[in-house]
């Protein structure tokens, strides 16, 4: 078993309370809504709060069926979310897990810079690439780009 370690950061023009509230604490309404190739996100275990399961089902016909994650910490005062996927066909025979520690935090401008520590533990001598983590990373990215043109053109909600 293998640990691959990968901090990323991403700035967007919205505040860090704001991206938070819509990005962590209404995710199933929202990320359901944005995304076009999930069908529905749903809190299989739990209120919500650490140590919820939430199981996100993707559309028919594309790559993925299903994941699912594991929250460990939802800290709205410093704006700090801890999560696992812990099960779902992206892992494969490639990993058990992966680990994901966000933080979002003010701008210069006004905006919000959002790093993230992304953690694969793989199974056996699996080695997790740059390359292979940046297409994960690019499809973070596309949705945090959704949420904050959601944002800005819906500016009196999650206020």
């Amino acid at each position: 078993m293998g640990v691959y370690t990968f901090t990323d950061e991403t700035t967007t023009s919205v505040a860090p309370l704001w991206l938070f509230k819509a990005l962590v604490i209404d995710c199933n309404n929202l990320v359901s809504k944005l995304a076009p190739d999930v069908k529905s996100i749903e809190n299989v275990e739990g209120d919500g709060g650490p140590g919820t399961i939430k199981k996100i089902t993707f559309v028919e016909g594309g790559p993925m069926k299903y994941l699912k994650h594991k929250i460990h910490v939802i800290d709205d005062k410093n704006l700090v979310t801890k999560y696992s996927l812990i099960e779902g066909d992206v892992l494969g025979d490639k990993a058990e897990s992966v680990d994901y520690d966000a933080k979002f935090e003010a701008s210069a401008n006004g905006g919000c810079v959002n790093t993230t520590v992304t953690v694969y533990h793989t199974k056996c001598d699996y080695v997790v690439t740059e390359e292979e983590h940046n297409v994960h990373k690019d499809k973070a990215n596309d949705l945090l780009k959704a949420i904050e043109a959601y944002l800005l053109a819906n500016p009196s909600v999650y206020v």
